[in-house]
This record gives structure tokens, sequence and C-alpha cells, in this order.
């Protein structure tokens, strides 16, 4: 077993071959597990059915865990609190608030250059806007970062709105659901959670790839694609990669994710950077000549962001000195950015990226001194791949997770390598993370 969620399966199949089928769905199929922690488990359910399985169904529990994963648990049974009144105006108006941390009004598909790395992701963007819930349901946009992903779902939801101002739309980041999924635990409000969200009309996730390896959230947002795509809802998700190549996503999701159209967003060629460039320019009533926009467009090669910031750095610089654009400037722009000597070297920085992304955590809690299970895991396989890419000792692969000893370095890079030999999954990821890495370093 790989996951809490696999646990639990087999902990409800257990309960449903010694009940009726009656007094399970009753009962024990609504209980869901938000937590599996230095062995307590937290079931959630409502408060009227938390007192009756207190009573009657824990000693089952308790047998179903100690089956299934061969030792005790101390089991916890917690209620959300539901509210007396959720109506329409009060879910738009969160949406509302949740949509306006998103939006950028230069975000829209008049702004987006399209060529041939990103034409069809474009059309079906279009298409989706035009009739949502029915030209593509749902929608999976998958592609490295930087290269318009947001643009296009920004564009998407601006497109809706301007059609109907009316149209309750939750757009937000894997991140945070998450983190409204936490909140919302904490202070037992997990109905109005659901309200907001299985109630949206257009449901917009950008970076979908960060609930992975979050089994509470997958279940969340399993329950919740399910409910919009029932009602006909339009679902738009984005993610760095296609849902295959998603480690510790679970099955059900994937084949969710893949059951609409998915299209994905190359690094765009040079024509299209150039578009791009001279696009970024006239935003900002900024003439480039066309020797400055070609050095750009030769020496930034994949990422769209890199180009914007580029050309507003060459902005300022020339408000400041009085100067007109040329490619001195331009080079003096780009020396954060590009190498005249070499390709951009592989950095720990996107090594501990791209093991946070694919791990589910983040960058500063890899470098933490936490001991979670999932944290440590993430440590030790950037240890790996650290030492898989580049030629530093372990003493400074050490000195990089903040002055830990090199004996520290070779336990955990001996753990994954262990790992790798007995479970698939993992020797799949670390493969998955190094080859992202080297392609990620050859797009320069």
């Amino acid at each position: 077993m790989e996951s809490y969620s696999e646990v639990w399966t087999l902990v409800k199949e257990y309960c449903k071959s010694k009940v009726t089928d009656t007094i399970y769905s009753l009962w024990l199929d609504p209980l869901t597990m938000i937590s599996f922690e230095n062995n307590k488990i937290v079931l959630l359910t409502s408060e009227f059915k938390a007192n009756i399985v207190r009573t009657k169904f824990m000693d089952l529990l308790n047998e179903a865990f100690k089956e299934t994963i061969g030792f005790e648990v101390e089991i916890e049974i917690v209620y959300e609190n539901l509210p007396t009144k959720e109506n329409k105006e009060t879910v738009r108006k969160n949406l509302e608030e949740n949509f306006k941390n998103y939006y950028n009004h230069e975000l829209t598909f008049e702004s987006f250059i399209v060529g041939p790395s990103n034409d069809l992701a474009h059309n079906a963007a279009r298409a989706v806007a035009a009739t949502p819930g029915e030209a593509y349901n749902p929608l999976f946009i998958y592609g490295p970062p930087g290269i318009g992903k947001t643009h296009l779902l920004k564009s998407i939801a601006h497109e809706i709105r301007k059609n109907d101002a009316n149209t309750k739309i939750a757009f937000l980041s894997g991140d945070d659901f998450t983190n409204e999924i936490v909140e919302n635990i904490q202070k037992n409000s997990m109905h109005a959670f659901h309200n907001k969200y299985r109630k949206a009309d257009i449901l917009i996730i950008d970076d979908v790839q960060f609930i992975a390896g979050k089994t509470t959230t997958q279940e969340e947002f399993f329950h919740t694609f399910n409910a919009l795509k029932d009602d006909k809802k339009q679902i738009v998700i984005s993610s760095d990669r296609p849902p295959k190549d998603i480690t510790l996503l679970e099955e059900r999701l994937k084949s969710r994710f893949e059951s609409g159209l998915m299209v994905d967003i190359q690094p765009p060629s040079i024509e299209t950077r150039m578009a791009i460039i001279k696009k970024k320019a006239e935003m900002l009533n900024l003439y480039l000549p066309d020797d400055v926009v070609q050095f750009i467009a030769e020496n930034i090669k994949s990422n769209v962001r890199q180009l914007e910031g580029t050309v507003k750095k060459i902005n300022a610089l020339c408000t400041i000195s009085g100067h007109e654009p040329t490619v001195i400037i331009a080079k003096k722009a780009t020396n954060d950015i590009i190498s005249n000597e070499q390709p951009i070297q592989v950095t720990i920085e996107k090594i501990l990226s791209e093991v946070a992304r694919s791990y589910g955590v983040s960058v500063d809690n890899i470098l933490s001194k936490k001991r979670n299970a999932n944290i440590s895991k993430a440590r030790q396989a950037a240890m790996y791949v650290i030492r898989e890419i580049t030629n530093l000792s372990m003493e400074k692969i050490g000195e990089e997770f903040g002055g830990k000893h090199h004996s520290t370095v070779i336990y955990g890079i001996n753990e994954i390598e262990k790992d790798m030999e007995t479970y698939s999954s993992v020797k799949s990821t670390i493969q998955s993370i190094i080859n992202n890495i080297n392609a990620d370093n050859l797009n320069f």
C-alpha cells in the first residue's frame, strides 16, 4: 500500500463485509479519513452520525484498521458544523472574493500570442469560454512553467465573465484548494467549503499537481469534480505535466482528468517569442528595434514570464538612463537570466523546486528540520537527485540542507535507493524528476 487512500479503501471494504448494505451506506460509507499521523486516525462525518458511529461502530473500525495495517490505532470521530443558512448570494460573494485574488484584466485572449506551440490549447480554451460545460469538459492544459497556461486560464475566466457577469467562477491554485480544506476542517465548517465549490458554475484550478500526495485534498477534489461534472458545470485544470506523470496522484483522479480534452503547451518558437516581446513592449508604449527583439528571443527560449520581465527591465533601464533601447541595454537586462559563455547550469534551486512539486511539499519544508514522513522522503529524494546531477560532495550537499553531516546525506541517499528497488512508483518519481530537470536545462 502506497497511500492513505488505499488504506482507507481497504478498511471500508472490510467494514462492508461485516454489516448489511443498508447499515454500511447509512453510517460507514459517508465517513471520510482526513488524517493519519502518529498512529492516530481522524474520521469526518456529520454531527448526528458522529454520535452513532462512536457508540455503535468503533469496535468494527478498530478491528478493520488492525486487520488492514497490522497494528492498533487511535480513532477520533469529528463532525462539521452546518450553517443555519447558506444561500446562493453568500456563495456568489465568497467566490467573487476568491476570483478577485486571481483576476488580471491584462491576461485576456486578445493579449495572448498564438503560435504553433500553443494554438491547440488556445482554440480549446476559446471553445470552453464560448460554451462552458459543453465543448470540452474537463479541459486539462499542461506544460512547463512560465509558458502561458495561467494566461489561458485567466482568459477563459475573463471571457466567461464578460459574456455573463453573474457566472459563479471558482478560480484558485491547487495549493490554495488544500489550504482552504485545512482551514475549514479546523473550523468544523466543511459544509461551507462544499457549498462554495460544488455550487460554482465554473471551476478553474491552476497547478493541480500540488494536490498530489495529499489524501484529504484528493478526496475532496474527487467529490467536488464529480458534483460539478454531474451538474454539467465546466472544469478547467492546468498542470506542469500530463496526469499520467503526476506521481502520488490517485488513479481515480487521473482517469477523470483524462476523460475530457488534454492539450499541451510547448516552449514558443523564435517567431512566437519575437511576437510576444513586441506585444509586451507595445503594452508599455516601448519601441524595441528588431535587433533588440531578436537578441532577447534568441537568448530566452522557454519562459514567457522571463520574456515579459526582460521587456519591463529594459523599459526601466531606458527610463532611468534616458537612452533608447539597444542590444547593449538588452544584454544588461538579461545578465541574471542568460550566460554568454555556457548554457544555464542545473542549480540546487531547480532541483529543490522540482522535488517539491513532485512530492507535494514546499521547498521551505524540504530545507526545514521537520520530520514528517512525506517531508523527510522529499528531503532524501532531493539529496539523491543533487548527487546524481551535480558534482557536489556529500559534505557540500549537507551544507545545502542547513549544515547536515555528510553521514546524514549518505543515509538519506541509501534510503531512496532502497525505496527505488522496492517500489516502482518511487523509481518512476525520481526518474521523472531527473528527466524534467534535464529537459528544463536543455530548453535554454
